[in-house]
């Protein structure tokens, strides 16, 4: 009441009388005294200390292992996430090291859960961050991100399913999707022309308090017998098909038409002849939503590797035509009536090893960005002049490589004046001109981050730049000291004033490197 009191109070004071002009006026921090106001003004000073040309990322630490390396929100996890290290300190430091586990309790896969803002929760600890895990013998842990302690627990799998694998977020922080692995017969099985009709199993969990909502089964005689893969996103049913199809279903409705019982973690239940506790070993959860008939279907489209995307305003969405000759070229259209939007066919004519690749801006601007080779390209979404209803692709910005010492002349001339003739043309993605490898964006301080990489014989060098998100305007540039080799799998992080980059080599060997923002106006060598 205080607080509405207060917003109706400022209403009144600054003349305002329409609810959207206040919500802006509070986001661009006209109230001083409105919840975040603070926080973003330090978010502003944060990058306008880091993008001043004294400022400078220094490398601090540098681990190797023989396991995976894994970054979440300040915290790098090694040892099947059986060592965490802090890397918010001024040098990352140990938080916790648990001892060595078996083979049958490996991770398979895991999720960062953070504390919901102003819900009361059940216990104490639901109000620290925790990591959610899945291991290989299907048991789903939420763990302390402090200490390692294991929190929760439930056991997935009774009799319907041994191989769950996967944990994906529906709605994130909110509704977690548990999905199995393929179900594959045995060969044996199969030349006894025995019929496997149950793909994959997928468990939905609300988060915080850990609560279990169903699981259902995707079955050949409901989507086909040419299913692939499926995922949950954003309460939509998303189904892929060996041809290049996507079908998109209500997941919500999908839950409340086919659920037969509703059960709780804990509950005694007697299901099918068995007598059990939900969540608890042997029994694990009931399959508790059978879909015995087909959904309707909300959309489909056909693309090349299955590769579909939805986003922009309005609603539009990018596929690939499928068949292969067209790998590389990208529509855009109305998710409303399939319309290809004016320009709406982006195509880079890149000739190179890696094809570039394109995707909505995670910022929700609505628009897109499309990478390649030595090109970035920002684009928008926007109305054709005097067609109100149809829309148009046009370009917001680029980014452009530095190739500016890169010669490809087909014709050289010796030193004796001979003429040689190249019978090859170098790639767009040659290893010796500066290449663009990864493009991100940090959300807290708006700035879109790239990694370009030049590789001259054994030796690749990289740098991480960081652009303005709104003009492209390059602010900032950090060499990374190690050598970058275009062969090995990377991942880079930029998270407020930290770089972490992992590396992995060949054999399972990991390399983690973690650059920390330092103010050094002697300006040395670090």
């Amino acid at each position: 009441q205080a607080a509405a009191g207060g917003g109706r109070a400022a209403l009144r004071a600054c003349g305002v009388h329409n609810v959207c002009r206040l919500l802006s006026r509070r986001a661009h921090g006209f109230y001083a005294r409105d919840a975040g106001v603070a926080h973003r003004k330090n978010l502003g000073l944060l990058r306008k200390i880091m993008c001043q040309e004294s400022t400078k990322f220094k490398n601090v630490w540098t681990t190797h292992s023989a396991s995976p390396i894994a970054y979440e929100r300040g915290r790098i996890y090694m040892d099947n996430y059986q060592c965490c290290i802090t890397s918010i300190a001024q040098q990352p430091r140990l938080i916790y090291q648990k001892s060595k586990c078996a083979k049958s309790e490996k991770i398979e896969d895991a999720l960062l859960l953070e504390c919901p803002l102003g819900e009361l929760l059940p216990s104490p600890s639901d109000y620290k961050a925790s990591l959610i895990v899945l291991t290989v013998q299907n048991w789903l842990l939420r763990l302390s991100a402090d200490s390692g302690e294991v929190l929760e627990k439930v056991y997935l799998a009774g009799s319907c399913c041994k191989f769950f694998r996967y944990l994906s977020w529906d709605t994130p922080q909110e509704v977690m999707i548990v999905k199995s692995a393929q179900n594959k017969l045995p060969a044996a099985a199969r030349q006894a022309g025995i019929q496997q009709t149950v793909l994959f199993y997928l468990a939905v969990f609300q988060v915080l308090p850990l609560s279990f909502i169903g699981m259902l089964e995707i079955n050949k005689k409901i989507f086909g017998n040419s299913v692939t893969d499926v995922a949950v996103s954003n309460g939509i049913l998303i189904v892929m098909y060996s041809m290049g199809l996507v079908r998109l279903y209500n997941f919500k409705a999908i839950l409340e038409q086919f659920m037969e019982q509703q059960f709780h973690l804990g509950q005694e239940f007697n299901w099918n002849g068995q007598v059990g506790i939900v969540g608890k070993y042997p029994f694990g959860l009931p399959c508790n939503i059978k879909i015995t008939d087909t959904p309707p279907l909300l959309f489909e489209a056909s693309s090349l590797e299955n590769a579909f995307q939805i986003g922009g305003y309005p609603w539009h969405y990018i596929i690939t035509p499928n068949k292969k000759k067209h790998k590389g070229v990208f529509h855009i259209c109305s998710l409303k009536d399939n319309a290809l939007a004016k320009n709406g066919i982006q195509d880079m004519k890149c000739c190179s090893l890696e094809p570039d690749w394109i995707y909505f801006h995670p910022d929700m601007s609505g628009r897109i960005i499309h990478v390649g080779p030595n090109l970035i390209k920002v684009l928008k979404l926007k109305e054709v002049k005097n067609h109100a209803d149809q829309m148009e692709i046009a370009e917001d910005f680029t980014i452009v490589a530095n190739r500016e010492n890169c010669v490809n002349n087909s014709v050289t001339v010796t030193a004796s004046g001979r003429v040689v003739k190249k019978r090859f043309t170098l790639l767009d993605d040659d290893p010796e001109q500066e290449t663009f490898k990864i493009v991100d964006y940090e959300d807290e301080l708006d700035l879109l981050s790239t990694v370009a990489v030049t590789q001259i014989g054994a030796d690749g060098r990289a740098h991480l730049d960081f652009h303005c998100n709104e003009h492209g305007i390059l602010l900032k540039s950090i060499p990374l000291k190690e050598s970058w080799d275009v062969t090995y799998s990377h991942e880079v992080y930029f998270d407020k004033d930290l770089v972490l980059h992992i590396e992995q080599k060949p054999n399972r060997r990991f390399s983690c490197y973690v650059y920390q923002m330092v103010c050094d106006t002697a300006r040395d060598d670090d």
